[in-house]
């Protein structure tokens, strides 16, 4: 049988797809399910692994049906994922020891804070690329260790794994306890705070630091190769590919030349510039992070502005408020009024990311007045979303030799109108969104397709891409800048909000 296709799992924040891509890049058919979300306690979230892995098994043979194809009709499956989620689990039994903690969570604040002072930002930049923050995986694992009677023994004593979701979802897809092939790829080592960003391999002394366990921790490989075949859900089709969900977004929009960028709007919202094979060392609040490895090629690197908090506002604003039953009605509620009426929301839910990286910030509304609608609320929501997007491209302009002249978008955000002029608006750059927004899913595709060499190089994939939208900005240039002086009051104000306890 000819393979026709290549399969892309993307595990994500919010829920789990599979999605198949033809030769042309373009979408076959796609299943997804959502699980759910927990809250135990304030500034804690956290996902059930096993009902991920669940969902998984269902949404596979959902896409294979909906196309009509049969497994042997795969190329190659590839896997993107939310990046710094940590699981932990028994090597014997495959079972969860506990929920995953989610990139999200702020429970390692005091961890940060403590970093911060000693050692200090510089003996992590300069082996991990990353400062200390609740964002990355170590201080997930030493907050566990800390808390979790018995889990540090265990991991020496090599009972317990540890991955992020691909290495969970590729260890249960290869055969789980009984011979699961236990890896991550570079992009997502990259994100742990325990991998040396030069060498890509597990640094010594970040492990010893942490007091990370070596047996549990997966070998890191490059994002596109051969890793093995699957033995459960999909026999015999060949795991080709692994990358974090950002860095399959770089991927999918084919930004493969030095100063090449794309920005993903989903839950958060996340901001990478090709950096070639130079690791740039941000001066601005960005992150030094791996783009993509492919095969025994040399690594290529990105800067990368992450945003914690942008389509989990829109969310935030549906379910929680209930002002809106569904999220694009945003866009048509947003349109009710001309602008904001002096209101802006920052959205530091738990902190805020790139480029200021203040844990101690919490969400504000200001400017509120008795004209206040909820149409100015929804406008409000989608401006800080663009607003935030300024300040990355602020950062990255300064860090970067060549400033930004077009931004590539993909993401479901991407699908409201105001919204993306409103980017183009404020950056004063063209916003251009591809045929293909589901880039993800497709940057996981392209790799795997790669290493199984259903594609032939990285000029096909170029070829590839289509231009399916295009938003000019048309805003006068005093209007930006007194809007965005405004933005950056409102933020100012979110800070210091979380204070250390007064001691005893």
């Amino acid at each position: 049988m000819v393979e026709r296709y290549v399969m892309s799992i993307d595990q994500g924040t919010n829920s789990t797809r599979c999605i198949l891509f033809d030769h042309r890049g373009r979408l076959v058919s796609v299943a997804q399910r959502e699980h759910q979300q927990h809250f135990p306690r304030p500034g804690w979230v956290e996902h059930d692994a096993v009902e991920i892995w669940h969902n998984l098994r269902r949404v596979v043979p959902e896409a294979l049906a909906d196309a009509g194809v049969r497994a042997d009709e795969i190329a190659a499956v590839g896997l993107a994922n939310q990046r710094e989620t940590t699981v932990l689990w028994d090597r014997h039994t495959g079972a969860p020891l506990g929920r995953a903690v989610v990139w999200q969570d702020t429970r390692t604040a005091p961890l940060v804070d403590e970093l911060a002072r000693d050692p200090g930002d510089a003996f992590f930049l300069e082996r991990c690329g990353l400062p200390p923050s609740t964002y990355f995986s170590a201080l997930r694992l030493r907050w566990l260790f800390d808390h979790v009677k018995g889990l540090h023994q265990r991991a020496r004593d090599g009972d317990v794994l540890f991955g992020t979701m691909e290495t969970w979802l590729i260890w249960n897809l290869t055969g789980g306890a009984d011979g699961g092939l236990h890896l991550t790829d570079a992009t997502n080592a990259s994100r742990t705070m325990l991998m040396n960003i030069h060498t890509l391999t597990w640094d010594e002394e970040l492990l010893a630091f942490f007091g990370v366990p070596r047996p549990m921790l997966p070998e890191i490989r490059s994002s596109a190769e051969v890793y093995g075949t699957a033995r459960t859900l999909l026999p015999g089709v060949r795991v080709t590919a692994a990358l974090g969900d950002q860095q399959a977004a770089l991927f999918g929009q084919t930004c493969f030349s030095p100063g090449e960028a794309k920005c993903t709007y989903g839950t958060g919202s996340f901001l990478l510039l090709n950096t070639g094979t130079d690791v740039v060392r941000s001066r601005h609040g960005l992150l030094t992070t791996v783009a993509y490895k492919i095969g025994d090629r040399a690594p290529v690197y990105a800067l990368e502005g992450s945003i914690a908090v942008t389509g989990s506002l829109v969310q935030w604003f549906r379910d929680r408020l209930g002002l809106i039953s569904s999220a694009p009605e945003i866009e048509t509620l947003a349109r009710t009024v001309d602008d904001n009426g002096g209101c802006y929301i920052v959205p530091a839910f738990s902190g805020l990311f790139a480029p200021r990286w203040r844990s101690d910030a919490r969400g504000v509304i200001v400017g509120l007045t008795s004209y206040i609608t909820k149409g100015h609320l929804a406008r409000a929501v989608l401006e800080a979303t663009a607003w935030q997007t300024r300040e990355v491209v602020d950062a990255m302009n300064a860090d970067s030799a060549v400033p930004l002249s077009r931004l590539k978008v993909d993401g479901g955000m991407t699908a409201d109108n105001l919204l993306m002029q409103y980017v183009a608006d404020v950056l004063d750059v063209p916003v251009v969104r591809p045929m293909v927004v589901e880039t993800v899913s497709l940057g996981a595709a392209y790799a795997a397709g790669l290493a199984a060499g259903y594609w032939s190089d990285l000029e096909v994939l170029r070829g590839n891409w289509h231009r399916a939208a295009q938003w000019l900005p048309a805003m006068d240039p005093g209007h930006r800048e007194t809007e965005y002086d405004n933005w950056l009051r409102a933020v100012e104000r979110s800070l210091d909000w979380i204070r250390p306890p007064a001691p005893h």
